[in-house]
């Protein structure tokens, strides 16, 4: 009898909790794609004798010159929930920063390991991240923790054609482009939102977005001139 009694009082509180309406609790997740062109193809940078030396591809380093950042200028709702800090690389190849452009999100480690055959002194003086981790040789590695949202451009100190920019984020919802200049943000909820594509220190192009309930996938394509 008290069993009975127990489960005739568990239905009634089932049966008369509130329920979310029926569009949040279904309500999709769009993908926002594209691609991002440029006017103008990008110039190599000016060889350097020891990079030449040690077989630095010119076209890896158009490559690694021509990406951009797509990105929302406000986070959509929940943008913060599934926030996790994580840790990546900023190499130091050829006398060259790979990735020239590094995007993450706020409390990110970043380590800068040294694999070329000479010392490297990595630096910088941005207002979101000051630090100097000194001069330190081939086969060694520091790392910095990026914990406030801003942009900061990263030397060396021993090599001044050395330079590199990374984007911290406080939202998940940006993309760094690929060799094709394509991106993808995805987990998108319905809302207006601006989308900006950043490259070499401004933001170069900015769209109107519109995310309705029946939206699957939005395209949206940028030119950097």
């Amino acid at each position: 009898m008290v069993l009975i009694r127990a489960a005739l009082v568990l239905m009634l509180v089932v049966l008369t909790a509130p329920r979310l309406p029926a569009a949040r609790q279904r309500e999709p997740l769009v993908v926002v794609r594209g691609r991002v062109e440029f006017a103008r193809p990008p110039v190599p940078a000016a060889p350097r004798p020891s990079a030449v030396d040690a077989g630095a591809p010119v076209e890896h380093d158009v490559l690694n010159r021509r990406r951009a950042v797509v990105y929302f200028e406000a986070a959509p709702r929940g943008a913060f929930e599934d926030r996790e800090s994580a840790r990546v690389s900023l190499d130091q190849r050829n006398e060259t920063f790979v990735p020239h452009l590094l995007a993450v999100i706020a409390g990110t480690t970043v380590d800068f390991p040294n694999h070329d055959r000479t010392y490297h002194n990595v630096f910088s003086l941005s207002k979101a991240k000051r630090f100097d981790l000194g001069r330190y040789a081939a086969g060694s590695s520091k790392s910095v923790r990026f914990d406030r949202p801003g942009v900061v451009r990263v030397f060396c100190d021993i090599h001044s054609h050395m330079n590199a920019f990374i984007l911290v984020f406080g939202h998940r919802f940006f993309a760094v482009t690929d060799d094709d200049g394509r991106y993808a943000i995805d987990g998108v909820p319905p809302g207006t939102y601006t989308l900006s594509a950043w490259f070499e220190g401004a933001v170069r192009e900015q769209r109107a977005l519109s995310v309705t309930t029946d939206t699957r996938a939005v395209d949206i394509d940028f030119t950097v001139r």
